[in-house]
Formats: structure tokens, C-alpha cells, sequence
């Protein structure tokens, strides 16, 4: 039996964020929490919410790049402070995958590691949680439209937390946006949602929405990236790379792999502070040799949309994007490299890969993309 469950209320749009008071009048919003970060903070943009909302609101903006239980603890205490009635998310993967662990907290007691999917966390998390509008500001995560929450934990791992009641109450997808968003992270979003629509496409279980969701998005990202990187400004490349990351996001619900099973534990080793979807670009091409004896068909499938030799291609366009050249000039050892393939066998994603791996086989991974 295939389960397929889709998903939340999606506004798409140029423009869309003017939409905001009204989608907040409608969630009987009236005092909420806005989640950010630092960089969102200094551009205005935080400033430009709160007075669109025309109400009585609290601001966090301190999400830090990879989100941490820390930060969680410190939103919540914001707005259990404030007697927040909701949450309105704005900003890329962190900020939005931080206030959904806010409004779970809101609700539900801590610790927040109870709540994770390795912890059997799922069945611990009911609906009753206050509204949340989210707001991407990136083309990358798909946060808005995701039933995962990632978390570094007090304990140092990097865990999904993942129920169906997760998932925000609006997505509100604004290409404008990300018009300002700088060159080096236009790419690594956009590989970001390129590796999701190539790692959903790939698991193995049965759900072909899922699959042709994911086939439309990376064929969207694969032609806009490049665009959008070398012209911020360019409309259409804007809007395609931000329906990548809504559609690879959205077919996500059918499960990640090998890529997201090492990128996890590698996002949560302190001192490095790796950006998600530049370790995804790197990890990508050698996952794809991996899995293709598993994969069968869906090979050929994948290069007719980015060209013969898939891992070829895609290490090629990181290339193009100036995106690195692989771990080790992330600052990623050989002693970080053994750590990390034990900790891929506990993430979430490992068991959706098509191809199971073993702590060998990721180790061989990683050092193949040293």
C-alpha cells in the first residue's frame, strides 16, 4: 500500500508578502512572534514584516546558521514572555526550522530531543499548536512547506523532528525576496533544492507525485540556477529556483537519502559551522554513483533532464557556481570524516536511501568527495 499525503496552504507570487495582514486576520493572529535572523534583521526586511502586520509583535532574530536547541529555548522564552498567539517565520532554512520547534515547545513539553524521529518522536507530537506563517527568503530548503524541523541538540547531534503537524500553517512564497540575495548563496540554496529533487526522485518508496514533483523541480532548478546566480535580478530565473525549493520540498514527504544521512551530522560539528546546501552540492555527484546499480531506469530518466553522466553534470555546475571543490577545503579531516560515518547510520534519512549503506560505504563516500 503506498501512503501519500499532501500537504499544506501554499500563496506563491510576486508580491505575495503584501498578503500578509490579511492571511494573519484570517489565523486570528493578534500578538505574534516574528523568527529571524541577524543578516535579515540589518537588511530591513524584519522591520518591513512587522509593519505590514499592523499589530502588536515580538521579534527574534537571532536564529544562528545551523539552529540549535539553545536558540529554540531562547525564542520560546521571547514568546511565552510576550504571550504570543502564533509565529510568522521569515528567512531561510534556520529561521523557519527554528520557529516551527518554537511553536512545537509552545505547546508541548521539553526536552525537545523527545520530539525527534530517531527518539520515535512522531507519535509524540499532536496538531494543537498555535497558527505559523512562513516566509522563505532563500530558494533552497523548502522549510515552508516541509514537516521536518532540524535541530542541533543539547547533546551536539543534528536531528529531524518530523510529524505531519509540523508542517506551517501558510507558506507565503515571495520570489522578490531573494532578489538581494548574494551569488555564493544563491548557489548553495539552489543546490539545496536541486539535491532534494534528485534524492526524493531517487528513494524507493511509492509515490509517483512525489516523483513527478521532484522531476519538475529539478528540471526548473537545473535551467535557473545558473541565471539566478550570475543576475540576481533576473525575474523568471527568481521565480523558477524558488518553485525548485517549494517542489523539492514537497516531494520530500517520500524521503532523502545518503546525501542528507551524512550532511546532517556534518552541519552539526562545532567550529566548522558548514552551510547545508554547499555540503549537499559536494556529497551529491558521489551519492549518485552509489545509488545507480539500485536505481535502474530512473538513471536515464535523470540524464535526459541534466545530461548524460548525472554525478558528472552535477559536480560540473557546483564547479560553475564557484561552489568548493569538495570536504576538504571545508575544513572537513580525515578524523571528522570517521565520526560522521557513524553518526549517518542514526539519521533519519539513512533508511530511505535506495541503496542501504553501511559505515564503510559512507566513509568511502566522504572520502570520495574530499
Amino acid at each position: 500500500m503506498a501512503l501519500i499525503t499532501y500537504l499544506t496552504r501554499i500563496e506563491f507570487d510576486d508580491g505575495a508578502v503584501a498578503r500578509l495582514p490579511a492571511i494573519a486576520d484570517e489565523l486570528s493572529l493578534k500578538r505574534p512572534l516574528i523568527v529571524s535572523d541577524p543578516g535579515l534583521a540589518r537588511t530591513g526586511l524584519v522591520e518591513r514584516v512587522a509593519g505590514l502586520l499592523r499589530r502588536s509583535s515580538q521579534t527574534y532574530a537571532q536564529t544562528p546558521a545551523n539552529p540549535t536547541e539553545e536558540a529554540v529555548e531562547a525564542a520560546l522564552a521571547v514568546y511565552r514572555a510576550a504571550e504570543c498567539d502564533g509565529i510568522v517565520a521569515v528567512g531561510g532554512g534556520s529561521s523557519l526550522d527554528l520557529a516551527k520547534a518554537v511553536r512545537l515547545l509552545a505547546s508541548h513539553p521539553g526536552p525537545l530531543a523527545q520530539y525527534t524521529a530517531v527518539e520515535g518522536g512522531v507519535r509524540r507530537i499532536r496538531g494543537d499548536m498555535a497558527p505559523l506563517i512562513a516566509i522563505p527568503t532563500t530558494a533552497g530548503t523548502g522549510s515552508e512547506v516541509g514537516r521536518a524541523s532540524v535541530i542541533i541538540t543539547r547533546e551536539g547531534r543534528k536531528l529531524g523532528i518530523i510529524s505531519p503537524h509540523m508542517l506551517p500553517s501558510v507558506a507565503l512564497c515571495d520570489p522578490e525576496l531573494t532578489y538581494s540575495l548574494p551569488p555564493g548563496l544563491t548557489a548553495a540554496t539552489g543546490m539545496d533544492a536541486i539535491s532534494h529533487c534528485l534524492e526524493t526522485f531517487m528513494a524507493p518508496a511509492v509515490n509517483p507525485p512525489a516523483e513527478a514533483i521532484a522531476l519538475d523541480g529539478l528540471r526548473r532548478g537545473w535551467g535557473a540556477i545558473q541565471p539566478a546566480t550570475s543576475n540576481g535580478a533576473d525575474r523568471r530565473a527568481r521565480w523558477e529556483m524558488m518553485m525548485c525549493a517549494l517542489e523539492g520540498a514537497m516531494a520530500f514527504q517520500k524521503g532523502l537519502g545518503a546525501v542528507h544521512s551524512l550532511t546532517h551530522p556534518l552541519g552539526a560539528v562545532r567550529g566548522l559551522n558548514l552551510h547545508h546546501g554547499t555540503l549537499n552540492a559536494v556529497l551529491t555527484p558521489a551519492v549518485l554513483r552509489f545509488n545507480r546499480e539500485s536505481i535502474g531506469a530512473k538513471w536515464d530518466v535523470l540524464s535526459e533532464i541534466v545530461g548524460p553522466e548525472p554525478d558528472r553534470r552535477v559536480a560540473e555546475l557546483s564547479a560553475s557556481l564557484g561552489l568548493p571543490s569538495g570536504l576538504g577545503a571545508m575544513g572537513v579531516t580525515d578524523e571528522i570524516m570517521q565520526h560522521i560515518a557513524g553518526e549517518a547510520l542514526k539519521d533519519h534519512c539513512h533508511a530511505t536511501n535506495p541503496r542501504i549503506a553501511t559505515r564503510e560505504d559512507y566513509l568511502a563516500l566522504l572520502r570520495e568527495s574530499r
